[in-house]
């Protein structure tokens, strides 16, 4: 429960939205017995004696294609299987469906019968077979996505499409697989034995990871930010990067009456305010989508979200076309690029109370510096810096006003 809770926090603080179901594996055993029943029974599984008490094994090979999703034929899987070459093993690749427990060990009564001979066997389900029984309880016999890492390809998941595949007499278990890349930490795989290892938890909570605790909205653009296909490098840098975009993102709320010059008048004002206009579906979000339809691809929706920021910033600067055409086509840019960021989890309005402290800051140390209290402007400017924020001051080219600017420090 304390595992679980923790979980459903840190989660919940990177904006994932709660599952529609979330079975736990100790309320499927039923199921669990009742595919094993059905393996037996058509031949793919058996029972047998180890070391360590009884056993239902799965027969891989009872399986004509058993190593499809791998690629990996029967005769080399042997030296990768995780499960040790036992003699009670028709073939070294035979992994447990249904465990023997001893008497101070978790189990459950798993009533096989085996070439109609009765085999009960107080004990405990194999590594695998979860995932076929619950799976089939929410999804049924197949499903449209199966999810997890690099990592699970085999021997886990091969096993599972085995064991459902088998069972329930059809072609595929998941009709497309998608496996997440490896995760590192500033280049390195993360591991206890690197001692690089950091749970979401401790960048939450903790100075564990760049001597700073980490907002979850952060920590979900960071990954967002790498394709989920790649390996995702989990850098201190990285995270800089994440919270930089952020705080950009942030200026989208209410950003684009700057770009309304007094000259244009109160018809391009009514223009913005239009309500109809703010109900409407922006145009330009098939763009974005595009890329989401690609695989998944956020890390070039991100991109093209920072593009057209970029445009939106120089007013399209370049475009042969009136000034109120330009306010329009801005107006309409920044509308999209909130849908999406908002659709990708992010709320701009949230955001912007996030980074709301330090922009408040910056424009104390500048009255600050008009008033020539450079000591308490030096000391905002130094506070910053030790969050990671580092200002440049300059002069706005047009009013010769003094004018600060923020990067992330590197």
């Amino acid at each position: 429960e304390k595992t679980a809770n923790q979980f459903h926090e840190d989660v919940k603080a990177l904006g994932c939205l709660e599952p529609t179901h979330e079975p736990r594996a100790t309320e499927h055993i039923d199921g669990m017995v009742k595919i094993i029943q059905q393996l037996l029974d058509n031949g793919n599984a058996y029972v047998a004696t180890g070391g360590e008490g009884r056993e239902v094994l799965f027969a891989v090979g009872s399986m004509a294609d058993y190593g499809k999703l791998s690629g990996r034929k029967l005769e080399d899987q042997q030296a990768g299987a995780r499960i040790a070459v036992e003699a009670h093993k028709r073939n070294a690749g035979d992994f447990v469906l249904w465990k023997e427990s001893a008497a101070d060990q978790p189990g459950w009564h798993g009533a096989f019968k085996e070439k109609g001979v009765e085999a009960p066997i107080y004990g405990r389900p194999g590594w695998h077979i979860e995932c076929s029984a619950m799976s089939n309880a929410f999804l049924g016999e197949t499903f449209d996505i199966h999810g997890g890492g690099l990592d699970l390809i085999f021997p886990h998941h091969e096993n599972e499409i085995a064991q459902s595949r088998c069972a329930h007499g059809t072609d595929v278990m998941a009709n497309v697989w998608m496996h997440n890349g490896f995760l590192q930490v500033e280049g390195k795989k993360m591991s206890k034995s690197d001692g690089n290892f950091v749970t979401i938890h401790e960048l939450l909570h903790t100075d564990k990871f760049g001597g700073r605790k980490w907002p979850g909205e952060v920590l979900r653009l960071a990954m967002l930010m790498t394709h989920y296909r790649e390996p995702i490098d989990f850098s201190v840098r990285r995270l800089e990067e994440a919270e930089n975009i952020l705080k950009r993102w942030s200026n989208l709320v209410d950003c684009f009456y700057s770009f309304i010059p007094e000259s244009e008048g109160d018809d391009i004002i009514e223009y913005y305010e239009n309500k109809d206009l703010e109900r409407t579906e922006p145009e330009g979000l098939e763009a974005y989508f595009d890329e989401v339809a690609d695989d998944l691809n956020f890390s070039r929706v991100v991109s093209r979200i920072q593009s057209d920021i970029t445009s939106i910033n120089t007013g399209f600067q370049g475009i042969p076309i009136s000034r109120g055409d330009r306010l329009r086509l801005v107006h309409k840019t920044r509308r999209c690029a909130v849908k999406v960021i908002n659709s990708l989890g992010f709320d701009l309005k949230k955001e912007r109370r996030l980074f709301d402290e330090q922009f408040r800051k910056i424009d104390q140390r500048l009255t600050f510096l008009a008033s020539k209290n450079f000591a308490e402007a030096d000391r905002i400017r130094d506070e910053l810096l030790t969050q990671g924020i580092q200002l440049k001051d300059g002069k706005d080219p047009v009013t010769g006003e003094r004018v600060t600017t923020w990067e992330v420090k590197r």
